[in-house]
């Protein structure tokens, strides 16, 4: 994968050999956890101020205020940058303490089994459809 994808971000990789992990994270400067608890289904949506940032193709976090534009997951920013969920989840806890992004959990403390349920259903359903 050497080209742009949809967002601007250029994924870089030798030929014949897998991605490394290091490059990924080296942008969360080798934090692992985030500031805060993100779990992998909730919402991620770019604030006003993230939309008005300057671009800048090589930058995650630039990459993920525009893919964010729409309502995104966190596991789909992983995915979508090809990095693990845990620098994913530092990006987008970064990008929330800067005002960048607001982050909608989709479950609280306090849900029914019903309602953790009827998540799983439409994460499977999610996950069928690509």
């Amino acid at each position: 994968m050497s080209e742009d994808d949809d967002y601007g971000f250029v994924a870089r990789q030798r030929p014949g050999r897998p991605p490394a992990l290091a490059r990924p994270y080296s942008w969360t400067e080798g934090r692992t956890r985030p500031t805060v608890e993100l779990a992998v289904e909730a919402r991620v949506q770019t604030t006003e101020l993230g939309e008005a940032l300057p671009e800048q193709r090589v930058n995650p976090l630039w990459t993920v205020t525009r893919l964010c534009v729409e309502p995104c997951s966190v596991a789909e920013i992983a995915a979508h940058l090809a990095v693990p969920l845990g620098v994913a989840r530092v990006l987008v806890a970064d990008l929330l303490d800067e005002g960048l992004v607001t982050v909608q959990a989709t479950l609280s403390d306090d849900a029914s089994t019903d309602e953790r349920r009827e998540l799983i259903e439409r994460v499977l359903s999610g996950l069928r459809a690509q």
